[in-house]
């Protein structure tokens, strides 16, 4: 079963195909891309790959974290299933909302 990736630290000139051509010598990659602001479509520093196995995503985690691409320091960890990577929790009040109850 295919395996996500976080990869942290790129250096804003590494392309969703060097991504891939890097994580390729780690086993089958399925996808790769690389985050881009929406506005100036420029690189936000990370990104995700999936690994086609779970054996050859841990391969590429001990391969990659830590190492040097193009200039820059990889962290390479598995992805968080929930979109969030903070581990927070806890309910949103809103904008203006109390902690003491109450509606102000």
């Amino acid at each position: 079963m295919a395996q996500k990736l976080f990869i942290g630290g790129l250096a804003f000139s590494t392309s969703t195909e060097r991504l891939r051509e890097v994580f390729a010598a780690a086993g089958r990659v399925e996808s790769a891309a690389v985050v881009t602001d929406r506005e100036t479509g420029r690189s936000r520093g990370f990104g995700f790959v999936e690994m086609a196995t779970a054996e050859e995503a841990d391969q590429a985690i001990a391969q990659f974290n830590g190492k040097d691409v193009d200039g820059r320091q990889l962290r390479v960890e598995k992805a968080s299933a929930g979109g969030t990577r903070d581990g927070g929790g806890g309910r949103s009040r809103g904008f203006g909302a109390s902690s003491r109850g109450g509606r102000w």
